[in-house]
């Protein structure tokens, strides 16, 4: 039987509390590690690290960049909007480094929520810091610990619209959105109008979505990366 490709994940570190321990962990939603398995790889958690990025990438067979904390208004030339909370500068430095070394090495790469925003700022975009100040509501991101659920509208002829059709229902869970994609292609948008998916058509597999498809129960994102990596 052919190996399984192994497909880095990238993680949180938060101060979490298991049994007697109360410090500081490496924190990542199970689902993604259920996801990218039951697709067919092998995932490996990786923890924020500013050394040994290019050395990492050529061990891995793909790459998600997870969801997460906001990013620093400063890694895209813009000053903090009050809603703009929680950053974590030395997530998004270890971060920027490793998605450079895997666009640099053509990884297959997906990028979930935070993952999305970080390959558009990566790519030379820039990010709408509160994204119920330009479409009006709250739908993205209804309440804490809650995922919203809408519909996207995908472009004929993207690679994402091969893989999903012409529209999806996801779950989502973001307050930030998509300015500018810098060099990427905008393929998706929901129903007010906001992207919610960037691509490089260019590239093997370089796609983000600002919606959380581990949280729901369609695979076939996870299996399209999983295909990339075995042709890696």
């Amino acid at each position: 039987m052919a190996a399984r490709p192994v497909i880095g994940i990238t993680s949180y570190v938060e101060q979490a509390k298991w049994g007697v321990w109360d410090l500081p962990a490496v924190l990542l939603p199970f689902r993604y590690v259920e996801q990218v398995e039951a697709a067919g790889a092998r995932a490996v958690v990786v923890p924020p690290s500013s050394e040994g990025a290019e050395e990492l990438v050529e061990r891995l067979d793909a790459i998600v960049f997870a969801g997460g904390a906001d990013l620093e208004p400063a890694s895209y030339g813009a000053e903090p909007h009050p809603e703009t909370a929680g950053t974590r500068p030395e997530r998004d430095a270890g971060e920027v480094e490793l998605m450079r070394a895997a666009l640099d090495r053509d990884l297959p790469l997906l990028g979930i929520c935070r993952g999305m925003q970080l390959l558009s700022v990566v790519s030379g975009g820039t990010l709408v810091q509160h994204l119920p100040d330009v479409v009006g509501h709250e739908a993205h991101r209804p309440s804490p610990g809650v995922y919203g659920l809408h519909d996207v509208r995908l472009q004929p002829g993207s690679r994402v619209h091969a893989l999903l059709g012409d529209k999806v229902s996801v779950p989502s869970y973001h307050h930030q959105g998509l300015d500018s994609p810098g060099s990427l292609t905008v393929s998706g948008w929901a129903d007010d109008e906001s992207p919610e998916v960037v691509e490089d058509p260019d590239r093997r597999f370089t796609m983000g979505v600002l919606w959380h498809p581990e949280a729901g129960e369609d695979p076939r994102l996870f299996e399209a990366l999983v295909t990339a990596a075995r042709a890696t």
